[in-house]
C-alpha cells in the first residue's frame, strides 16, 4: 500500500531536473543499449530500424514479442518494483533487480537469464551514438541507479507518448510508431512525405553511417522528447532534408525555439510541465513544426492526413 501511495502523488508531468541524476541516466543508457541489442540481434529488418526499439508499457519500457526461432522473448524494465523482466513463450522466466550496478554485471546478469531460458543471444559488446563507447562487458565506470529517477523518467515518457500518440493519430501517411530509440535515448514519432531523401552524411559517434544512410532514406517530419537537454529535458522536431526557411517559421508556443546547433526546434521539458494546459501546448509545438516541414517542403497535405474524430459522431 505504502509504494502505491507513493507513486500516486507523483504528479502527471513530473518535474525531473537533468543535472540530478546524471549518472542514473548515463548507467541506465547502457542498460537499454544492452537489451535493445537482444531485439537487434533476432528481430528481422525493418525500415528506419523500426525493429530495434522499445515502448514505454504500464510498468516502464517493453521490447514487446521479439522472434527467437519458434519462440518469443520480451524483456521489460519495470520501474515501479525496479525489476527487469524476462520472459519466454514457453514459460520460462527469469527477474533481475534493478540496482547500483557496473554495466559489465548488469550485461553478465542478462546474459546469463537468456542462457537459462535456452535463448543464448550474442551481441555487439559496445554501446552506440556515445563517445566514449566502453565495452559493455568492461564498464565499471557506469553503476548508479537511483529508482526514484528512473520512476520519474519513466512516468515523463508516459505522458509523452500519450500527447506523441494523439498527434500521430492525425496522419493517414506513412507515420512510425511511437517509439523509444535507445541510441540516442529518445522517444520519437517520424511522419513521411513518401519521397526519397537525399542520402544521409551520417556522422554519429560508435555508429556506421549506413545505420542512418537506412534511418533517413525517406523524406520525413519527425518530433519527440530528449531527457538530456536543458533543465529538465527538451521535445524537439526536426525535418529531413530541411526545407529553406524552416528555421524562420513561426512555431508555438512561445518558448519554443530553433537551434541552430542542433539542426531542430526545441520545447523545454518544463514549459510544457508548468502550461496550465500541458496537452495542448506539446501538441502545438508538434503540430506547427511539422507544418512547417510539410508546407516548406510541399508535402501533399490533403491526402496524408486524417481526422481522428471522423468516426465519433456514429461510434457511439
Amino acid at each position: 500500500m505504502g509504494t502505491r501511495e507513493t507513486h500516486q502523488a507523483v504528479p502527471p508531468w513530473p518535474q525531473l531536473r537533468v543535472e540530478d541524476w546524471v549518472d542514473t541516466r548515463e548507467t541506465l543508457h547502457m542498460w537499454v543499449q544492452i537489451v535493445g541489442k537482444i531485439r537487434l540481434a533476432h528481430a528481422p529488418l525493418l525500415n528506419h530500424w523500426w525493429q530495434v526499439t522499445l515502448y514505454p508499457s504500464p510498468r516502464g519500457l517493453t521490447t514487446s514479442a521479439i522472434p527467437c526461432g519458434a519462440e518469443f522473448l520480451d524483456i521489460e524494465f519495470d520501474f515501479v518494483d525496479h525489476l527487469l523482466r524476462l520472459r519466454s513463450s514457453d514459460g520460462g522466466s527469469r527477474t533481475i533487480r534493478l540496482e547500483s550496478m557496473p554495466v559489465a554485471e548488469f550485461a553478465a546478469r542478462v546474459g546469463q537469464a537468456l542462457q537459462e531460458l535456452d535463448l543464448p543471444t550474442t551481441i555487439q559488446d559496445h554501446p552506440n551514438e556515445v563517445e566514449p563507447a566502453i565495452p559493455f562487458s568492461e564498464d565499471y565506470r557506469h553503476h548508479t541507479y537511483d529508482p526514484h529517477a528512473a520512476h520519474l523518467f519513466w512516468r515523463q515518457l508516459l505522458q509523452a507518448d500519450r500527447v506523441l500518440g494523439a498527434f500521430r493519430a492525425r496522419f493517414a501517411g506513412k507515420v512510425s510508431p511511437v517509439h523509444f530509440f535507445w541510441g540516442a535515448m529518445d522517444l520519437a514519432c517520424t511522419r513521411f512525405s513518401g519521397r526519397r531523401a537525399p542520402r544521409h552524411p551520417g556522422g554519429a559517434p560508435n555508429c556506421g553511417d549506413w545505420v542512418m544512410v537506412e534511418g533517413y532514406s525517406r523524406e520525413l517530419s519527425s518530433c519527440g522528447f530528449w531527457p538530456g537537454g536543458g533543465e529538465e529535458g527538451a521535445f524537439y522536431s526536426y525535418a529531413y532534408p530541411e526545407p529553406a526557411g524552416y528555421a524562420e517559421s513561426p512555431v508555438t508556443p512561445p518558448e519554443a525555439f530553433y537551434s541552430r546547433q542542433n539542426g531542430q526546434f526545441l520545447l523545454p521539458y518544463e514549459a510544457v510541465r508548468t502550461a496550465d494546459d500541458p496537452d495542448r501546448v506539446l501538441t502545438g509545438f508538434l503540430q506547427s513544426t511539422y507544418v512547417a516541414a510539410a508546407e516548406g517542403a510541399g508535402w501533399d497535405r490533403a491526402a496524408l492526413e486524417v481526422d481522428p474524430e471522423r468516426w465519433a459522431p456514429v461510434s457511439g
